[in-house]
């Protein structure tokens, strides 16, 4: 009876035995090929994912700020905190000899972009840039203007379209009634403003970012 009994148990042992190393050599395997569920991913892979949305977005930034110094950096821009001119650099000019008008001209001579000149001509005079409408008021303006050193001054003439669709047009909203062009002007190429020439009083096309002395109406 005891040797079978010793026989029985040792079988039991062998089995259990090998049933556990089976056992194990699975839990390796498993734990081989899958992570568990609270492990944090590497330190590298997370240095990496943060890399590449930084760059993604930097980029977009990148662009973004660009866009916005190429919409700055247009010619015409406007600065409004420019002070009014000194009254060393001011002209009061004469109106027309036998019309009784209440407008009054006062020449700029320190040089300034057409859209600045329009500016301190509402800002400071609460006016405009000149409109002409007679040949009487131009040669006013021309005798008060032709001892300037440069050869131009901008007048409130401003020009939109080409072609046939081309329209002059004077700032101040009046109606244009009236021009005196150079020969050759308006000519098909040019600027889209216009000046008036301290040599003749004629008028010519100038780009509107030129600097140049200038007279308000108010």
């Amino acid at each position: 009876m005891k040797l079978p009994l010793l026989l029985a148990l040792l079988f039991g042992a062998v089995s259990a035995l090998h049933l556990r190393s089976e056992t194990s050599y699975f839990e390796s395997l498993l734990g081989a090929k899958t992570l568990p569920e609270d492990e944090e991913m590497p330190e590298q892979e997370v240095e990496e994912l943060e890399a590449e949305e930084e760059g993604g977005s930097g980029s977009e930034d990148a662009s973004k700020e660009d866009g916005a110094v190429e919409s700055i950096s247009v010619p015409d821009v406007v600065d409004k905190n420019l002070p009014c001119p000194k009254e060393e650099d001011t002209v009061q000019l004469m109106g027309v000899p036998g019309r009784q008008t209440c407008r009054r001209y006062l020449l700029v001579r320190s040089p300034q972009r057409f859209n600045q000149a329009q500016l301190t001509c509402q800002r400071c005079y609460r006016g405009n840039l000149v409109s002409i409408h007679s040949f009487n008021l131009n040669s006013q303006i021309h005798l008060s203007v032709r001892g300037l050193n440069q050869g131009q001054v901008w007048i409130g003439g401003r020009i939109i379209g080409s072609g046939r669709c081309r329209r002059f047009w004077w700032v101040d909203g009046s109606h244009w009634n009236f021009a005196f062009w150079a020969a050759g002007q308006p000519s098909v190429r040019g600027g889209r403003c216009v000046a008036l020439c301290t040599r003749g009083g004629h008028w010519r096309r100038a780009p509107c970012h030129r600097r140049l002395p200038f007279v308000c109406s108010y």
